[in-house]
């Protein structure tokens, strides 16, 4: 077959740009890499083997092979893994296959705005392009399981690749770097040495260095530079920090460093061994549709899968680690995992105690803990809709945001600080935490020095529905709150002294016109207008109809569903005691002229402070400028 010569995936191209240029702030994270992936393409066929022992060839033990040539200025990574076939190699080395388009653009926009981050670089699969920060040219020699062809893979990183078929290839993939002259060091062996045992002894696959004979001299026997033991079977007291670390970097593909480490041995009637990690930051995937967990699933130290969903629920779908089993059977299907119910008990269990350590954290250092809630509270609330067994447990974990701390907070430190009086908890949910702390909904409440929950991430809006009552307390929008508030006193004496102050039968009557001309005038914009128990200081504001969907769910929804309208359930509260309001109530009793004009403002500035634009910017300008140009006549 002819020599093909193929474009990188334009992502690829910009990626190899600054992996060379400027990601990577240690060179020597190439070898980790490129080691990681070989043991991985081991681990695969060893599992392929389980069911097809012909893919084996006879030889099914695994093993890498490092070697380098001085002279030639090449060093060459060698595994007799599961190999690539031609389709494969354009894949898995011509495009970004693991992150997708969009994911993978917005997260390299960021990376390329905070130079040396590496901490997204693995996830999305192209560790094996580090090895361009070392090398001007890199070739692949493989050739996949079960086939006859083998095929030459060669680029120098400059936007194209060659392919072409070739004979003679052994099982797996070779791969050969030209090393750049400012990388000649990595050539010697005592540094070679020194990284694998720094970054890859914990690899089970043995990690051999085939030392180039001098002229004259023999070839020498291989030497095992790594413990080639997998790391979770070791005792706890003699695995290091850094070696934890590392086992991480390697499951994770990540480059931070992790925020807890879960290492346990469970015995009795069904034994595994856990080693989990929570990543110390977000990883890049961590809302996708699939909302898959992310755990690789062992047998007898055997890999069977890297995404076993039936380990953790998908609510710690940021956990990164392993799961090692001796009672599940080596055949394992995808089909049986789904169904045996020795996976629902590890699941269980390993569900408990990672919880359980969560929980610990927060009681031990509620600081550190709060960084962990940053990065995955939004994914771990996501457990309180769905997960009813350990719904109280997650519930006590949460902290949120309120109009009293900026600072992240329990449940239970928002009830220990509830006005006498209060019977609810409150929160209110949007999109931003300060803009909802001046919200006109709470103006009321926070005149009454009652703390309100600022609920700001999607799955708020599904959680509060799972859990009526927090500690005997009922948990209430400030929609359904207005008619609470009464009971309360405000905390200003004036305003306080203001809103008792009873109304003449006139003023009654003039503000009931002004409700009737402001219906007539709003028609089917809004289900109703009427007078606020909730507004302090605003003249206006809008809230959901009793039993309607809350506004930001409207507005989720809407943005779902850009076709869709403005929902017609909604409620204009006017506050009575606004000046603004007064005066269109003595307008309204009188000629009438220009209420018709300030209801749609009105209007429109209430769905402003919801985030959203007026129904007709040119109209609302143009009555606006009106407006403000009969003020100042």
């Amino acid at each position: 077959m002819t020599q093909e010569t193929l474009s990188f995936q334009a992502e690829v191209s910009k990626l190899l740009d600054i992996v060379v240029h400027s990601l990577y702030s240690d060179r020597r994270i190439f070898l980790r890499e490129l080691i990681s992936n070989a043991s991985d393409a081991c681990d695969k066929l060893r599992y392929e083997g389980l069911t097809q022992p012909a893919l084996l060839e006879g030889d099914g033990e695994f093993r890498i092979h490092l070697s380098v040539d001085p002279d030639a200025g090449t060093m060459t990574i060698a595994d007799n893994g599961i190999g690539m076939d031609r389709q494969d190699l354009i894949d898995n080395l011509g495009t970004i296959a693991r992150s997708g388009t969009q994911a993978f653009s917005e997260a390299l926009k960021a990376q390329t705005e905070k130079k040396g981050d590496v901490s997204l670089i693995g996830q999305f699969g192209v560790g094996f392009y580090s090895a361009f920060m070392v090398a001007d040219r890199v070739s692949v020699a493989t050739r996949k399981a079960g086939e006859t062809e083998g095929w030459n893979w060669v680029s120098d990183g400059k936007g194209a690749f060659t392919i072409e078929e070739t004979a003679d290839v052994s099982r797996g993939a070779s791969i050969t770097l030209h090393m750049r002259e400012d990388a000649k060091e990595f050539l010697e062996e005592f540094k070679l040495r020194s990284i694998v045992k720094t970054y890859s002894d914990h690899i089970a696959i043995p990690v051999d260095f085939i030392a180039s004979p001098r002229e004259g001299e023999e070839a020498k026997e291989p030497e095992r530079l790594n413990e080639a033991s997998a790391l979770w079977t070791r005792p706890r007291d003699q695995i290091t920090p850094e070696q934890y670390t590392e086992f991480y970097h390697h499951v994770s593909h990540g480059f931070d460093e992790p925020w807890h480490t879960l290492h346990y041995r469970a015995e009795g009637v069904l034994e595994y061994t856990g080693l989990l990690f929570v990543p110390g930051q977000k990883p890049f995937d961590l809302f996708t549709p699939e909302r898959k967990p992310r755990v690789k699933l062992y047998v007898n130290r055997v890999f069977i899968t890297d995404d076993c969903e039936e380990l953790l629920p998908s609510y710690l779908r940021f956990v990164r680690g392993i799961v090692d089993s001796s009672d599940l059977p080596l055949n394992v299907s995808r089909e049986m995992l789904q169904d045996d119910p020795r996976l629902r008990k590890i699941k269980g269990g390993l569900t408990k105690r990672l919880l359980d350590d969560l929980a610990k954290r927060a009681r031990d250092d509620e600081e550190d803990y709060l960084t962990f809630w940053e990065n995955f509270g939004a994914v771990l609330k996501e457990g309180i809709y769905e997960d009813f067994e350990r719904k109280d447990d997650l519930v006590k974990m949460a902290r949120f945001r309120t109009t009293a701390s900026d600072k992240p907070v329990s449940l239970e430190t928002v009830v220990g600080r509830m006005k006498e009086g209060q019977t609810a908890l409150y929160y209110v949910t949007g999109d931003d935490a300060s803009a909802l702390a001046r919200s006109p909904q709470v103006e009321g409440f926070v005149a009454r020095g009652i703390e309100v929950l600022l609920l700001t991430d999607p799955i708020d809006e599904f959680w509060v529905g799972a859990v009526p009552n927090v500690m005997d307390k009922p948990l209430k929008s400030v929609a359904q709150g207005g008619g609470d508030l009464d009971a309360l006193p405000l905390q200003d004496d004036a305003k306080e002294a203001e809103s008792k102050a009873e109304s003449t039968p006139a003023e009654e009557g003039k503000i009931d016109g002004l409700i009737a001309r402001l219906k007539v005038a709003l028609g089917d914009a809004v289900a109703d207008v009427m007078v606020s128990k909730r507004l302090t200081g605003s003249p206006v504001c809008l809230v959901a109809q009793d039993g309607a969907m809350s506004l930001h769910l409207q507005k989720l929804l809407r943005q779902a569903n850009q076709d869709s309208p403005l929902p017609s359930d909604r409620v204009l509260e006017i506050n009575t005691r606004h000046a603004v309001i007064k005066a269109l109530a003595e307008r309204a009793a009188g000629d009438g002229e220009g209420v018709d004009d300030a209801a749609h403002l009105l209007l429109d500035q209430a769905r402003i402070l919801e985030g959203e634009l007026p129904s007709d910017p040119v109209t609302f300008a143009k009555r606006l400028t009106d407006a403000m140009a009969k003020g100042l006549v």
